[in-house]
């Protein structure tokens, strides 16, 4: 549910603007909202299943996406639909997690590789059909199926989980549970999320922007303090003594930002400016997907003969060509003109990725001992959700000001009236579903639809520049921290 969740929604995001009539930072926050709470309660949600019982917080948190996507697929306005996103991250929290721990509590060590692997598989498939099914949902005015296809799976899953599945807890697990820290990651990366997404629309100055930025740093800056004091931190921060770990998690967090910014902004610019179907769009990712159920694990056991370091550097390296290549792409002749255009830089994208994805895991993995296993995994798929979290954010902040700007200047020369160019940039919020403003002769109209297309293109070439530095910053990140072989830190008292 979560995978198919976060894969198919991206590409009906046009039909749920269209319908839901949602600005561009009501669009950002239709991803975020997720995102947000995703980044800030995963760590608990491992915390209260190791505590309460794995299958218990397992089966509360499906609930809990259950009645979210419920919602999601029924809302009448954005901002209802942005509540349900949240409730449904507090879900996805509590369920995530769940899903290894329980496999790993059930199975021993002559079957638990296999029973991994299987769930990797389900989870390799459903990130390949999540586009395309999304995509074709969403041709056939049916968006809010991507929600609703979560209900039979979820009350199938809870039946299973009640009958099949025993209760499971780690006897070992903190007594306590750091919830002060969860509830400050939360208003910290909130508050951020909120200020960045409204400075287009309020500007720097407002004091409303100010306050929620100088909120959100205040907060992430006490969990800092909470999180170094506490005595059962969710974040052990002594844990980033260890150069590769701190490197990975570096590498993580540039190379995520840039995977979740860039995948939103690709697939709002083959259906808004390129004239893809939102079907597709989907089928246009397929080889992304692909070559990472191909290469995963021929990558994964290089790592483990040769060590992470070189993949780390090199598929980070792989992945900002395939952003560079993506940023030269201008205003094409729609799908015919695909394998030309976007497939290369997919192709390139998705071997980076494929490079990347296993060797990430064994430098996280392998940078601490074996009893942190866990608590690397969480901190890990933290870091990687706050990236995306955090990029969304401000790169699309970043995007709706370029927006605004390059249709105001493609429109400068049209003759239009004043009135006519005010309601265009009024209506730039909207991004690449901008519409023509009344009032205009069909001339003018046709010159309108293609200046809002073309500035959409200069934001996604923005977007994609800034993709392509965070993914080579990623890679300068493995350069520096990550060594060569897996690096054990020496188990000691102060971690």
């Amino acid at each position: 549910m979560a995978f198919i969740d976060s894969s198919a929604l991206n590409v009906a995001l046009p039909s749920l603007q269209a319908e839901l009539q949602a600005s561009g930072a009501q669009l950002l926050w239709v991803v975020n909202a997720y995102m947000l709470m995703l980044a800030a309660l995963i760590l608990v949600g491992g915390s209260l299943g190791d505590k309460l019982g794995r299958k218990k917080i397992f089966m509360l948190g499906i609930g809990l996406f259950l009645l979210a996507s419920l919602a999601c697929g029924l809302v009448p306005t954005v901002a209802i639909l942005i509540g349900a996103r949240v409730v449904q991250g507090v879900g996805g929290a509590l369920l995530i997690p769940g899903s290894l721990a329980i496999i790993s509590a059930s199975f021993g060590d002559e079957r638990r590789g296999r029973a991994i692997g299987t769930w990797s598989a389900a989870t390799t498939l459903v990130t390949i059909v999540g586009p395309v099914l999304g995509g074709f949902l969403a041709d056939a005015g049916l968006w809010r199926g991507i929600f609703l296809i979560n209900i039979p799976l979820g009350v199938v899953a809870l039946v299973v989980l009640f009958f099949k599945v025993p209760e499971s807890r780690n006897q070992q697990a903190a007594p306590e549970i750091d919830y002060v820290g969860a509830a400050l990651a939360s208003l910290g990366l909130a508050g951020l999320t909120y200020g960045f997404i409204s400075v287009p629309r309020l500007g720097f100055g407002a004091p409303l922007v100010l306050g929620a930025l100088l909120g959100g740093v205040i907060a992430l800056v006490a969990f800092v303090v909470v999180e170094v004091r506490s005595r059962h931190p969710m974040m052990p921060l002594q844990l980033f003594r260890s150069r590769t770990f701190s490197g990975a998690n570096l590498l993580t967090l540039f190379l995520y930002a840039g995977l979740s910014v860039g995948l939103f902004f690709l697939s709002l610019n083959l259906v808004q400016a390129q004239s893809y179907s939102q079907s597709l769009a989907g089928l246009a990712f397929t080889p992304f997907a692909v070559l990472i159920a191909l290469l995963s694990r021929l990558t994964g056991g290089l790592a483990d003969r040769y060590g992470p370091r070189l993949p780390l550097i090199v598929g980070p390296g792989l992945a900002g060509l395939g952003f560079l290549l993506f940023a030269l792409v201008g205003l094409t002749a729609g799908p015919a003109s695909y394998w030309t255009t976007f497939f290369p830089g997919i192709v390139i994208f998705g071997i980076g990725m494929a490079v990347t994805v296993a060797p990430l895991t064994t430098a996280v993995m392998g940078a601490l001992p074996g009893h942190y296993a866990g608590t690397a995994s969480g901190i890990n798929n933290a870091v990687s959700r706050t990236a995306g979290v955090l990029a969304i954010a401000i790169v699309g902040a970043l995007a709706l000001f370029v927006f605004a700007s390059a249709l105001d200047a493609r429109t400068a020369t049209l003759g239009l009236p004043a009135s006519v160019r005010a309601a265009l940039q009024a209506d730039s919020a909207r991004l690449g579903a901008a519409r023509v403003p009344a009032g205009v002769t069909p001339a003018q109209s046709d010159a309108i639809r293609l200046a809002i297309r073309l500035a959409f293109v200069d934001a996604y070439r923005v977007v994609m520049l800034v993709c392509a530095g965070l993914a080579w910053l990623g890679a300068a990140m493995a350069a520096v921290f990550v060594r060569g072989a897996r690096a054990i830190i020496a188990p000691s008292t102060s971690i």
